[in-house]
């Protein structure tokens, strides 16, 4: 059966519809972890901001818009060079911006295959980290907040057994069980904010990943153009060998 005479009124359980007291046990859960605490909940809000921001870029980015791909390496193809470069001047996927760069010095005469490709892969590689921007505050925030609730639990536990020798010979379990879960509080609240950031943070690299996978894939289709032709033309001369013969 669980006891509730040593927990602070602030700290019993509340009904979820009753926001004063939500707020209540909120600023009691702070004043008894302490700075620490505080130092969390501020890395939290950061933490929480950088997701919706990343969230924002990627929606207006479109970041998973693909089939964009497919029509302009068709109208690549077949020479219709001005309609599939309408069509990326109007995509706002970083993948566009990268095509633009390759079609356009395939299309320019007298171009350095070698040089327009360099070129395509520093687009990509600009548009790769502009989509990583404010990546590194979610990992340190994922990878700190561990660490600074388990130094709030140590900080308690050595302000808990002062407290415990302080006491004496009139020694109450109360205020070692007390003190100790007061402590624990920080590591709680430390593996509460590390957790949603690291897995924001695997989420926001695997679009990247996606993203800078498509973006080679895309260029290669097009410096590797007319080796589809090549191809092709070989098999139609086999045939015809095979049926000479």
């Amino acid at each position: 059966m669980t006891h509730f005479a040593d927990t602070p009124s602030e700290l019993l359980p509340h009904s979820p519809l009753d926001p004063i007291a939500t707020i209540e046990r909120a600023l009691s859960i702070v004043q008894l972890g302490g700075p620490v605490i505080m130092i969390l909940g501020a890395m939290s809000l950061v933490g929480f901001a950088v997701v919706l921001l990343k969230v924002y870029q990627f929606v207006v980015l479109r970041v998973e818009a693909r089939r964009f791909i497919g029509d302009c390496l068709a109208d690549w193809r077949a020479g219709r060079i001005d309609q599939c470069a309408a069509a990326l001047a109007q995509e706002r996927n970083p993948i566009a911006r990268v095509l633009e760069v390759a079609i356009s010095g395939r299309t320019r005469a007298g171009a350095n295959l070698e040089l327009v490709r360099e070129r395509a892969h520093a687009v990509a590689s600009g548009q790769l980290e502009e989509l990583r921007s404010y990546l590194r505050v979610l990992e340190v925030i994922a990878s700190l907040s561990p660490l600074l609730g388990l130094f709030g639990t140590v900080l308690g536990m050595i302000d808990a057994f002062q407290k415990l020798q302080e006491a004496g010979t009139q020694v109450n379990p109360a205020i070692l069980s007390g003190g100790i879960w007061e402590a624990l509080l920080t590591t709680a609240a430390g593996l509460a904010v590390a957790i949603p950031a690291a897995i924001a943070v695997t989420w926001i690299q695997r679009i990247i990943e996606r993203l800078g996978h498509d973006m080679e894939t895309s260029v290669t289709e097009v410096f590797t153009s007319e080796l589809d032709g090549a191809v092709e033309d070989s098999a139609v001369e086999g045939l015809v060998r095979d049926a000479t013969t």
